[in-house]
């Protein structure tokens, strides 16, 4: 394909938008499978690296942590230097992160790695959205944004499932290995197939920079390592500082005249408002409900890492089937109606999974739910980020995405944290103690006089996931008739 560089009208730059956006996705689907893909492997690192329930969980947070933080700046920076420039240059530090974090050898340079594949995918993930935005027409970025929201939503579901079979095969170091051949592929397509897309110029809020991450690092950091420190005052100063250096952030993101990092002025379109809530809120719950399941089945249920993984494979099925039928009613149907339909079944879902989570259930009882859970997903990805991106300008392009999935990162990093935190509460609650985690790392089964009451434990954390879907259905019921649906008036 040939490049281009001297046209900014969204639909024009390129003669085969799909295949770029094609060869975007292979990449942008390797670093969402990468955060879940962890949590099956959680029971077998934690023996090879002797490493606790916590130890691991800051496996995922750190790449959350250094996803979400930089996210902002990256989409501004796409669209200064190009968003081509920075996803190749995510893309190579995000496949040579993941030799490192597959040749690591204890569990502090496991999370060192994983913090280096953040950063990669941050400078990745907004540049996807903001070509999207900058090479489809208006009447065509539903679809494309279907395509992109489909992607998110199955390498979330798929990511456990592939874990489990390279756990089963090879050890937990091949769900890192295998990223290697599938960046380089993704480095040679986005290389050849995606085009050079006109820049502009920034004036970059450093300031804006410095409070977001000390903000966001204070408060994640802090709700980690609560449990662990008995939320003492250093917990509590790092808990509160976070929260307030993150109001610092948005004070001077209003009162910025030149071009500031999180540009408020976005937020007056309602439905952008209303799909960045949403988003954080699926961002919570994708991340968190695969911990508390994978531990239950493994160490309460005795099943391996594969076998395990398998409980997913209905939620995977059904959401592959239906996100088709969802990319081509997108455009259609009113995103109020896909969305909270889609909400509703996710809440249930998760609400009723916890259910037959007990030593002694049959595991289709279990099987059902993550069906409907599937079902529910494939009606909320594609939909929230078409809503999102809709309206967009081509030179804001770059800044909306990267608010839209830095709210739904900081839901990730958020939920990882408060995951952590419910699962150590909710154990203690009844009445266990390390001896739980013990059975984990000896790798045999839970022994029966303490099953019931770890199951209860595991089904008690679901709940999480299950309170940020609910709070997602009340936010999409404010979204309001697109544009494009609405009737010319007279």
């Amino acid at each position: 394909m040939t490049e281009t560089t001297t046209s900014a009208t969204p639909g024009d730059t390129v003669e085969h938008p799909w295949r770029s956006l094609g060869a975007l996705c292979i990449g942008f689907f390797m670093i969402l499978v990468d955060m879940t893909i962890v949590t099956v492997a959680t029971p077998d690192i934690m023996r090879d690296l002797e490493a606790s329930t916590n130890d691991v969980l800051w496996v995922t947070s750190a790449y959350l942590l250094t996803y979400a933080v930089p996210v902002l700046i990256m989409g501004r920076l796409g669209d200064r230097f190009g968003p081509k420039w920075l996803y190749l240059g995510g893309l190579a530090i995000f496949t040579l992160a993941s030799l490192w974090c597959g040749l690591s050898d204890n569990i502090a340079m496991l999370i060192a790695a994983r913090a280096v594949q953040g950063v990669g995918a941050s400078m990745m993930t907004p540049q996807t959205m903001a070509v999207i935005t900058r090479i489809f027409p208006a009447d065509r970025r539903g679809a494309a944004m279907a395509l992109w929201g489909a992607t998110a939503g199955i390498a979330t579901l798929v990511g456990p499932i592939l874990g489990g079979v390279l756990v089963d095969l090879g050890g937990w170091e091949w769900i890192f290995f295998i990223n290697i051949p599938v960046g380089v592929l993704a480095l040679v397509l986005n290389w050849r197939l995606v085009p050079l897309l006109p820049t502009h110029p920034h004036v970059f809020d450093w300031l804006g920079v410095a409070l977001s991450g000390i903000g966001m690092f204070g408060l994640v950091f802090g709700l980690q390592d609560g449990e662990q420190r008995d939320w003492d005052a250093v917990v509590w100063a790092l808990v509160v500082g976070g929260v307030v250096v993150l109001g610092l952030f948005v004070l001077w993101e209003a009162r910025n005249k030149q071009e500031p990092l999180l540009p408020l002025g976005l937020f007056g379109d309602r439905n952008f408002s209303v799909a960045n809530i949403a988003i954080t809120c699926m961002g919570m719950a994708a991340t968190t409900m695969g911990f508390p399941l994978m531990l239950y089945a493994q160490i309460v249920r005795g099943y391996d890492a594969l076998e395990a993984s398998l409980l997913f494979v209905p939620m995977a099925a059904v959401s592959l089937v239906l996100a088709p039928v969802v990319g081509r009613i997108n455009d259609k149907v009113h995103p109020r109606w896909l969305t909270s339909f889609g909400f509703l079944c996710c809440a249930a879902a998760i609400f009723w999974v916890t259910r037959p989570m007990t030593p002694g259930s049959a595991v289709w009882e279990i099987l059902l739910p993550m069906g409907l859970l599937g079902l529910g997903m494939a009606f909320v990805w594609a939909p929230l980020a078409a809503a999102a991106t809709r309206n967009l300008p081509p030179h804001h392009a770059g800044a909306g995405a990267g608010v839209y999935n830095a709210t739904r990162t900081v839901g990730s990093v958020v939920g990882s944290a408060a995951i952590a935190v419910l699962m150590d509460a909710r154990i203690s609650a009844n009445g266990l103690d390390a001896s739980a985690e013990s059975a984990g790392n000896a790798g045999g089964q839970m022994p029966a006089q303490i099953a019931e009451r770890f199951s209860q434990a595991m089904a008690e954390a679901t709940l999480l996931p299950a309170i940020a879907l609910a709070v997602g259905f009340v936010a999409v019921l404010f979204f309001t008739t697109p544009r494009h649906m609405m009737k010319p008036t007279a």
